[in-house]
């Protein structure tokens, strides 16, 4: 006890007796102080005692799909550590193929009387699945936050990754260094920032080809290394020099595919991934991503949500996020060698 004592004394910058007086919830301390060694309490990990624990304002649940694709984790600790910080508890629901359904976790969260729900990449994104179940949260004025999937006839916030201009940014880039063969690896085209994404590609490449002719640089596959081994096979007979994928794994399995057929990354392909999540920066080689603006998504979100929560008037709106570029050494200028006219003959006579 005298040890944690001292350890609290220390970093509040305050007597051990001072400590005590406010872990027994004692008078005769300053709010200053007292929130200080409270401060200290949390930072260095202990419990408080229970009379001095924060009550939460209410449960905020989160319902996001499976935590393999890193991006999901990070989005859904941010989220958490927003709503910690409002005074919420934050409630978990992941998805996982053949798991609980989205309805059903949205069910339980009902029963369980929560304050507001957040869904990342849910149902919402999926054009093949319908919006009414969301409409009925809004007529039961629960309110609700969709990340990344913006769909008409919902009257809630819409946070988003400004898809279609990451496309064009990536382009771009494989562009300025001459590269015209550039392939698009993604996940199914079902999905709303699929969709943005594709249409992105094809404006990035529209003075190259026409669009049925641009449809063969993409590959539609699954959000995965596998889904990015896959898509690279048919690329790669294609003749392209670079590919833009939908997520940093899809682009680790690009890589992948690229050094089983005997090319060197970034020397004979370049690869992009998307998302940028804390570890490619770190692959072989470290890897050029889009990366998508997860604190700021983060905290629009939280904030809309508290908002609604509050009694704020909710329109059907979406907030678009910026990509940023990050660039590594997975991109580098087209080989001399695979230079092709860059006009819509040049880029469609490859088979």
């Amino acid at each position: 006890m005298s040890g944690r004592l001292s350890e609290l004394a220390a970093y509040a910058g305050v007597s051990e007796a001072t400590v005590s007086r406010v872990l027994n919830d004692k008078p005769g301390v300053a709010a200053a102080t007292r929130q200080a060694v409270l401060t200290a309490v949390d930072v260095l990990g202990y419990e408080r005692p229970s009379k001095l624990r924060r009550s939460s304002a209410g449960l905020v649940g989160l319902i996001t799909p499976e935590l393999t694709n890193p991006f999901f984790p990070l989005m859904a600790q941010t989220l958490e550590t927003h709503l910690a910080a409002a005074g919420y508890t934050p409630v978990l629901c992941t998805q996982t193929p053949g798991g609980v359904h989205e309805d059903e976790y949205v069910q339980m969260l009902l029963d369980r009387g929560v304050a507001g729900i957040i869904f990342v990449s849910g149902l919402h994104a999926d054009t093949k699945a319908g919006v009414e179940r969301y409409v009925r949260l809004r007529e039961q004025r629960l309110p609700i936050v969709l990340v990344n999937g913006f769909r008409e006839g919902v009257e809630a916030h819409f946070i988003s990754h400004d898809d279609f201009s990451s496309m064009q940014m990536a382009v771009q880039h494989l562009r300025d260094m001459g590269h015209t063969r550039i392939g698009f690896a993604t996940g199914p085209a079902r999905y709303v920032p699929v969709q943005r994404r594709i249409e992105g590609f094809r404006a990035a490449m529209s003075d190259l080809a026409r669009a049925q002719e641009l449809d063969r640089w993409v590959q539609t596959t699954l959000f995965s290394v596998e889904g990015g081994v896959t898509a690279a096979r048919n690329l790669l007979t294609k003749g392209v020099t670079a590919v833009v994928c939908g997520s940093d794994l899809m682009a680790l399995g690009v890589v992948r595919a690229a050094r089983q057929s005997g090319l060197s990354v970034p020397e004979d392909l370049s690869v992009i991934g998307s998302d940028d999540f804390p570890l490619v920066g770190f692959t072989d080689p470290p890897l050029t991503t889009i990366r998508q603006d997860v604190p700021g998504m983060a905290e629009a979100a939280v904030t809309a949500l508290l908002e609604e929560i509050a009694g704020e008037r909710v329109e059907h709106r979406e907030y678009r996020f910026a990509p940023e570029l990050i660039l590594r050494r997975s991109t580098a200028q087209v080989p001399a060698a695979s230079l092709v006219p860059s006009s819509p003959a040049g880029l469609s006579s490859a088979t």
